[in-house]
């Protein structure tokens, strides 16, 4: 689906069209040049009708995709170089708007629409510095020699790669950022889901529990009051055996959330929470060890039971026994004041290339592999740092990651608010 909407490149072009008109006439008339005023209004028109046209044929709220969007931004662009070509070229001061729709597809258009839109700009540039109707000078009152046209052709055409690739770069960013914190919500909202269908077995399984005994005991009453040869005795034990079936099976429902460390947002010690995400997590043939090493005169933290938490520390730790060879070792810490978790393993250690950005939306490979270290890690990070935590990557004889929590801010989060988007801790 394409970024630009039919409202929003209409608007840019009636604006396009207002100044375009009231420049014109205002040269024409109030400054007093002449202007071949029918060409110009002609070259102007021609954009009011494409653009009414445009209007007439889509829904404002409609989105165009990244071809046409580049067709109608490309019309502009020559419907401004023949604008040029009248009123003068490169030495028209209004040379500088050949940037706008380059501009406009650096920000919400793909590297190849806008790379040639930037190839197509340049080419306009170029025709209007070779070919164009002068300026109206008085004669011998204003020249520019050819050196200084060369200039404002080279500084138009380096100021229109430069602006559309920075526009462009800083916009993909945030189109990133924004697709990796969407996917991020989704698997979220995904995990709290299992956790809540837990908790609704256990309420299912408490709830029918009293009518299904009734059922039973009904039923081996009429066992007892039909004789055994009876036609009735077949479905009596059939009903009998059923029931029975039914008790298991949620008895066993009753039993799943108390094996999955309670029900959500439960207080637990936080060596558990983090025993119960190492339990979880897809560690293969490596089993990671916890250990505690914390100051003994220091309770254990209590800490919310999330599923988000869970979750991001379940990737660090399936992260780690991917890349180790022998051993994952996860060290839990804490101090009157601070809470720490170390996740450690014996494999390469991260890429120098890529430890400074770990944690940003698809940076994938550690040590030269590729298909790791992407947006788990940086759904992992984002979910822990609403908890207040700091991580830190590092290399230590392999892979490091610390998570840090002042201890204060741990013990007082409350649950991750999906409506809210994101956690609520404590003052």
């Amino acid at each position: 689906m394409g970024r630009l909407r039919v409202g929003t490149l209409v608007l840019i072009r009636w604006i396009a069209v207002g100044g375009q008109t009231i420049a014109v006439l205002a040269v024409h008339f109030a400054i007093e040049y002449p202007l071949p005023l029918v060409p110009c209004l002609a070259v102007i028109a021609a954009t009011v009708v494409s653009n009414i046209w445009l209007y007439l044929r889509r829904a404002p709220r409609a989105r165009l995709s990244d071809r046409e969007a580049a067709i109608y931004l490309g019309f502009d662009l020559m419907q401004l170089t023949v604008l040029l070509y009248l009123t003068g070229g490169v030495h028209n001061p209004f040379v500088i708007l050949i940037l706008a729709p380059v501009t406009v597809s650096a920000t919400l258009l793909s590297r190849t629409a806008t790379v040639a839109l930037v190839a197509l700009a340049i080419a306009c540039i170029t025709a209007v510095m070779l070919q164009h109707l002068p300026l109206p000078w008085s004669p011998g009152a204003f020249y520019q020699p050819a050196p200084y046209v060369l200039g404002i052709w080279t500084s138009v055409s380096v100021a229109t790669v430069f602006i559309a690739a920075y526009v462009w770069s800083v916009a993909e960013e945030a189109r990133r950022m924004s697709e990796a914190l969407a996917e991020t919500r989704q698997a979220l909202l995904r995990e709290q889901r299992f956790t809540a269908l837990g908790g609704l077995a256990a309420a299912a399984a408490h709830e029918l529990g009293s009518p299904l005994a009734t059922i039973a005991v009904v039923a081996k009453e009429l066992s007892r009051s039909v004789a055994e040869d009876s036609p009735m005795a077949e479905d009596i034990g059939l009903l009998l055996s059923q029931s029975d079936r039914c008790r298991e099976i949620l008895a066993e429902l009753s039993r799943r959330p108390e094996e999955m460390g309670g029900m959500p947002f439960e207080l637990m010690p936080l060596g558990a929470l983090i025993e119960e995400a190492v339990a979880h997590a897809k560690t293969g043939q490596i089993q990671p060890r916890v250990v505690r090493a914390s100051d003994p005169t220091a309770a254990e933290p209590q800490v919310v039971r999330s599923p988000d938490v869970l979750l991001a520390l379940g990737t660090l730790v399936q992260n780690a026994t991917q890349f180790a060879r022998e051993n994952v070792e996860v060290r839990i810490l804490w101090t009157p004041l601070v809470a720490e978790v170390v996740i450690a393993d014996d494999g390469p250690g991260f890429a120098p290339d890529v430890l400074a950005a770990l944690g940003e939306p698809y940076v994938s490979s550690r040590a030269g592999e590729e298909g790791h270290m992407g947006l788990g890690i940086f759904i992992a990070q984002t979910v822990l740092e609403r908890t207040g935590a700091e991580l830190e990557f590092r290399n230590r004889n392999g892979a490091e990651v610390v998570i840090r929590w002042p201890r204060a801010m741990l013990e007082s989060m409350e649950p991750f608010d999906s409506g809210a988007g994101g956690y609520v801790t404590g003052s």
